[in-house]
């Protein structure tokens, strides 16, 4: 069997783009080149363009690298959308661009034939791809939902920054929905220097020019992620449109219709092409699957698939405590990730500002997630004095999470969006630390215990939920009974390669 996974980013990419998802992918080739029989490949787009602007699309081998089993990857350079998707809000060559689908369809037919092409995201292709995947003549089309890019061009159904999305309008909350637009422009320029760059590391004498212009893009990279967080941490109401001149309101009234039409033309295209071309779609969470169906994903298509980790392996060498409290009466909780809005950092400083003293003084809190903006900081270091206990770390890795944890006896995922599967919430589950979530997206699925799940963004229910915890009323006793054990990727491929092999989804 051959299967050729498709990503926006390169799972093996030397900027550690691409998160979770490509983590997930390197694991899952990985695993699959000690199967027999079994062969793989990439794909990636949106990422590599050259300085030329107006460069047609194509095809490019990724160095010289082979895996085991011979995996080869390659990527579409100068694809007409650039990734990821708030690089290219809302393009209409997100549904359609035909000189990128024909690289696409090339790319699959040169390099295969393909049983299987697995797409783990459709950021930075044409969704018309996953046509031209079976016009290709791919034996099977898998879909992952790593997000919710298919439904929403912000990928994480969070309007605006600042709150989750339930409805939008028949496209018209999409056309402001972003406070801070990339201009694409500068931004495929940037992408441009920086696929450039990595072939200069390359060559004789250019390793350390061009690790020092990579560090400068790097850095521009993550001081607009952190212009983004600084719009998360302090949410406001965006301030009124000004008038516009009579004579160039209708023509402003005209391109909103245009725009919110165009975005409502996105989802609907996207879902029917979708069900039309994809044999599976496979759900990180059972709440990923709720939200597909609603959106109108073919019932029969869906399968609710964890994917598998390497977290998982924690499982087998640590124990459940025995009580959340300390002998001193004080409760450890961990917050890790990011202090984002739609992770729920600032709700969770909010929330426990809110606390009785008396609670506070019950409490240490470790917080591992990079540094945030100023005024953020400053409630942080203001809560800090009224806890029993305080500890941040400016982040962390895998490598260092056991010490980052120990004596954590509760950790809390307060998201505020729909998020498919925290990765967060599997770390620490893993180690067997029970779980306090918000009751969106699908860390509550791991614990199954409803006494620590609270309202998101609801204060009052986030105070219950805790105050069972301090009163002993919930003990670690009533949340392992209905947890799931962790998904090992021995267990994902189990479930995978059956639906790889043409087993009905379900």
């Amino acid at each position: 069997m051959r299967v050729l996974f498709y990503n926006w980013v390169d799972h093996d990419d030397p900027q550690k783009r691409g998160g979770g998802v490509a983590l997930y992918q390197r694991n899952l080739v990985d695993a699959l080149a000690a199967i027999e029989g079994v062969q793989t490949g990439s794909l990636s787009a949106g990422l590599a363009h050259d300085l030329r602007p107006g460069a047609p699309p194509r095809r490019a081998r990724i160095g010289k690298r082979a895996a085991p089993g011979g995996h080869q990857a390659h990527e579409i350079v100068n694809s007409g959308l650039l990734s990821p998707a708030h690089a290219d809000f809302g393009s209409p060559a997100q549904l359609s661009h035909d000189a990128t689908e024909q690289v696409f369809g090339d790319a699959l037919r040169r390099t295969g034939p393909w049983d299987v092409v697995h797409f783990n995201n459709l950021e930075g292709l044409p969704a018309h791809a996953l046509a031209q995947a079976r016009a290709a003549g791919a034996g099977r089309v898998i879909l992952s939902l790593h997000n919710y890019y298919p439904f929403c061009p912000q990928v994480n159904l969070w309007r605006e920054e600042r709150a989750h999305c339930t409805d939008f309008h028949d496209g018209q909350r999409c056309v402001s929905c972003l406070p801070v637009k990339p201009n694409r422009q500068a931004t495929r320029m940037a992408l441009a220097l920086s696929w450039r760059l990595g072939h200069l590391r390359g060559l004789p004498g250019g390793r350390m020019a061009g690790g020092l212009l990579w560090a400068l893009l790097r850095l521009g990279w993550h001081g607009y992620k952190r212009l983004r967080g600084a719009t998360l941490a302090t949410p406001a109401d965006p301030a009124p449109p000004q008038a516009a001149p009579p004579t160039a309101a209708p023509r402003t009234a005209q391109y909103a219709a245009d725009a919110a039409h165009g975005f409502a033309e996105r989802r609907a295209r996207m879902v029917a092409l979708i069900n039309a071309e994809c044999d599976a779609v496979l759900c990180v969470s059972d709440r990923v699957r709720q939200i597909a169906r609603h959106y109108g994903i073919r019932p029969e298509i869906l399968h609710t698939a964890y994917i598998g980790t390497r977290e998982a392996r924690h499982w087998q060498h640590t124990r459940p405590a025995p009580q959340f409290l300390a002998p001193d009466g004080t409760l450890h909780l961990a917050y890790l990730g990011y202090m984002r809005a739609d992770k729920g950092f600032p709700f969770l400083l909010d929330a426990l500002s809110a606390l009785p003293d008396a609670t506070l003084a019950r409490l240490r809190l470790t917080v591992a997630a990079r540094s945030g903006p100023a005024p953020l900081m400053a409630r942080m270091a203001a809560l800090a004095p009224r806890l029993a206990g305080f500890r941040h770390l400016d982040g962390y890795n895998h490598e260092t999470l056991d010490s980052v944890l120990d004596g954590v006896a509760l950790g809390v995922v307060p998201v505020m969006w729909q998020d498919n599967l925290p990765q967060v919430a599997i770390e620490m589950h893993a180690r067997h630390i029970p779980l306090l979530t918000s009751d969106m997206g699908g860390a509550q699925e791991l614990g199954r215990c409803p006494a620590l799940v609270f309202r998101a963004g609801d204060k009052a229910d986030f105070a219950r939920a805790l105050d069972g915890v301090l009163s002993g009323a919930v003990q670690p006793a009533d949340y392992w009974p209905g947890a799931m054990a962790p998904v090992t990727m021995a267990d994902h491929l189990d479930q995978l390669l059956p639906i790889y092999r043409g087993a009905p989804a379900g």
